[in-house]
């Protein structure tokens, strides 16, 4: 079992919190947002960055770690673009990168120029998406229970009124 396993036991109990495991409303919305925050950050190890945060923060590790998957190859090159753009704009950074020269040897050589506004437009970006996953899930979520509860009371047969 993976709990269990020898490389986790450093984290000792805490990977037997039911949070981290059930689907809850709140676990589940954190897992979203805690994911999708990671998934812009321009960092390798993208998934094991949010499994363990979201141990730290008692939310759906499986959830955390998969929700990470939007950024993959086919999407990265956009995602750090725009996240780059936002940053330029709110560093007040003129860019420099084109969205055609994003090669991954570009990218190295340009490093030193893109470094701060991906970093601040990675942070901005990830915190709104984070914002909007979880304020959608729980939305979401609410409108399916309410639903689930309407056709239950639907079902119901009807009382008479008591006597009186």
């Amino acid at each position: 079992m993976v709990v269990g396993h020898r490389s986790l036991q450093f984290l000792g109990q805490r990977l037997h919190d039911p949070n981290l495991w059930h689907l809850t409303r709140h676990s589940v919305a954190g897992a979203i947002a805690l994911g999708l925050f990671v998934a812009f950050l321009p960092v390798p190890m993208q998934m094991a960055i949010a499994a363990a945060a979201a141990v730290a923060v008692r939310v759906n590790v499986l959830i955390a770690a998969v929700c990470v998957w939007v950024t993959n190859p086919l999407t990265m090159t956009p995602m750090f673009y725009f996240a780059y753009r936002v940053g330029a704009a709110l560093t007040g950074v003129h860019p420099r990168l084109r969205q055609e020269s994003l090669t991954p040897g570009g990218l190295l050589r340009a490093v030193e120029d893109i470094w701060l506004p991906l970093l601040a437009g990675s942070l901005v970006t990830g915190v709104l998406a984070g914002l909007l996953g979880y304020g959608l899930t729980r939305l979401l979520w609410r409108l399916a229970v309410m639903r689930r509860w309407h056709k239950r009371q639907i079902k119901l047969p009807q009382r008479p009124p008591p006597p009186g």
